[in-house]
């Protein structure tokens, strides 16, 4: 019972969090659209330290883009369902690979690709035509590569500290 409440309440933290690190880069119109610099995904990388990070961080894609997504529920659907999928995938294949390194590499990889689901938003809601679908998925994929990179090497830098494992329970 006490394992189950630490969870919710981290991932309450997570997701508040998950909000919090978007509404910046939302202000600069940074956070939506083709190209995307969510400080916030960087957090992507805590279901690699323990699968159970992923509800916080889904829940905070959810909460900040029915909030302040110009698309709203749409953004709710496509970005839940992109960030569901991608880190489902990590959840599963990150505790077959032996280093952090390749964990998060493997998200980095993930996490861009399924960055299609966020093309088709754009295609579906008429802000794409057909003809700009693969630009804009490419520069989807970089935007997501390059927050990535960066989230990898601060989120192994704060887990010296924090201990990401530890925090949900394990030894």
């Amino acid at each position: 019972m006490q394992r189950k409440v630490l969870t919710l309440v981290v991932n309450a933290i997570v997701a508040a969090l998950y909000v919090v690190l978007s509404v910046v880069p939302g202000a600069f119109s940074l956070a939506s659209g083709a190209i995307q610099f969510r400080i916030s995904e960087m957090l992507n990388h805590l279901v690699v330290f323990d699968r159970r990070y992923l509800w916080g961080v889904v829940l905070g894609v959810g909460l900040y883009n029915a909030i302040f997504s110009p698309m709203h529920w749409l953004d709710v659907l496509f970005g839940g369902a992109q960030s569901l999928i991608g880190l489902a995938l990590v959840a599963w294949l990150a505790p077959h690979l032996p280093k952090l390194w390749q964990k998060m590499a493997l998200n980095t990889v993930i996490m861009s690709l399924t960055m299609v689901l966020i093309a088709i938003e754009i295609a579906i809601t008429g802000h794409l035509n057909a003809a700009a679908f693969g630009m804009t998925y490419l520069t989807l994929i970089a935007s997501e590569v390059i927050i990535m990179i960066i989230g990898a090497v601060v989120m192994a830098a704060i887990d010296r500290a924090v201990h990401f494992a530890k925090v949900m329970g394990q030894k």
